[in-house]
């Protein structure tokens, strides 16, 4: 039976969830595609101090992808053991960024060191990095602010001069940034192409800001699936409509999705509280389009955040297994 080619394209939790619930099905081969701006938390401070490429978002998607056995299961918590917060200099840093750190020093690159761990932990697919370049994510908002690094564009309410309510009117790499001919070449040989859930600008347009990756994914005769968040991030989409989501996608990419596929339960009122303190809200549904596909996605599972991990976490996420119900109807389709 002939594989059908997903590629996943993102970082962070999203991309995790995707994979979570496509990985146990033969019939799928997957590639995950993911950002290298990423400059805060531990993948930054290591980025920082040896200079290599950032590696959160590819150990993510490692632990995602591994072989769910004893051996397998011990190694996944290995790569996601975060050290405590303590006085030791590892406080707040994960094992499986610091692995992989130390592999690309070892092998001589940060794709040998992906290839290696791939092997390490018997993963079921492919990762790859957008780009080997070493840049940092700019935007310019509306006002005409610019913010430099990815960090301070997830987190710009800790800039006092920022205002939080303007938006990006556009981003990019500074220096610019070589799109991975492997990269291409997954994308070019896709059946389909998965984007979100994930932080819009900082997670998703992060990877489509790479020279090249819109006119490849434009051209690309792939089905385009399209996953929204499912709250507002303030400070980098506060006050959007999913329609405004769907224009950015068009003026990056060049195409709409094929498939929008849309949570349609609701919030609960102590999540919706909590959020509402970070000045985050459920996304305004506001499309008609024939291309949505309406399902109740959310986990109800909350996610408890650590005092050993510096990035601010997202509190509800997606459920992988609901997800990956919804991507398995559209491919029979």
């Amino acid at each position: 039976m002939k594989k059908v080619n997903i590629v996943i394209i993102g970082g962070g939790t999203g991309t995790f969830t995707v994979i979570q619930g496509l990985k146990h099905h033969p019939q799928f081969s997957l590639t995950a595609i993911v950002t290298m701006t990423d400059s805060g938390g531990s993948a930054g401070r290591l980025r920082d101090e040896f200079g290599t490429l950032p590696v959160g978002d590819v150990r993510q998607c490692l632990v995602a992808l591994s072989k769910e056995d004893e051996a397998g299961n011990i190694l996944r918590e290995l790569f996601n053991y975060r050290f405590p917060n303590t006085n030791s200099s590892l406080h707040g840093h994960n094992f499986g960024n610091i692995f992989l750190t130390a592999l690309s020093n070892i092998l001589g690159g940060e794709e040998q060191a992906i290839d290696a761990a791939s092997k390490i932990l018997n993963i079921k697919g492919r990762i790859i990095p957008v780009t080997t370049d070493n840049v940092d994510l700019v935007a310019k908002y509306d006002n005409g602010f610019i913010l430099y690094g990815e960090k301070n564009i997830d987190e710009p309410y800790n800039n006092p001069k920022h205002d939080c309510n303007s938006r990006i009117s556009r981003l990019w790499t500074q220096p610019d940034a070589k799109l991975n001919p492997h990269a291409e070449n997954a994308i070019i040989n896709a059946d389909y192409i998965i984007m979100g859930p994930g932080d819009f600008y900082s997670s998703l347009m992060a990877n489509i800001v790479i020279n090249g990756m819109d006119k490849v994914i434009s051209a690309s005769k792939a089905k385009f699936i399209y996953i929204p968040n499912l709250v507002s991030k303030y400070g980098q989409t506060s006050n959007m409509k999913q329609s405004d989501y769907i224009y950015e996608l068009v003026k990056y990419i060049g195409r709409e999705p094929d498939y929008v596929l849309l949570n349609n339960a609701e919030l609960e009122g102590d999540i919706l509280a909590k959020y509402a303190l970070e000045n985050s809200f459920p996304i305004e549904d506001d499309l008609n389009s024939n291309n949505i596909i309406r399902l109740p996605l959310i986990s109800l599972i909350e996610i408890m955040r650590t005092n050993d991990d510096s990035v601010k976490r997202s509190l509800l996420r997606h459920d992988s297994q609901k997800l990956g119900s919804a991507i398995i109807d559209i491919t029979t389709k």
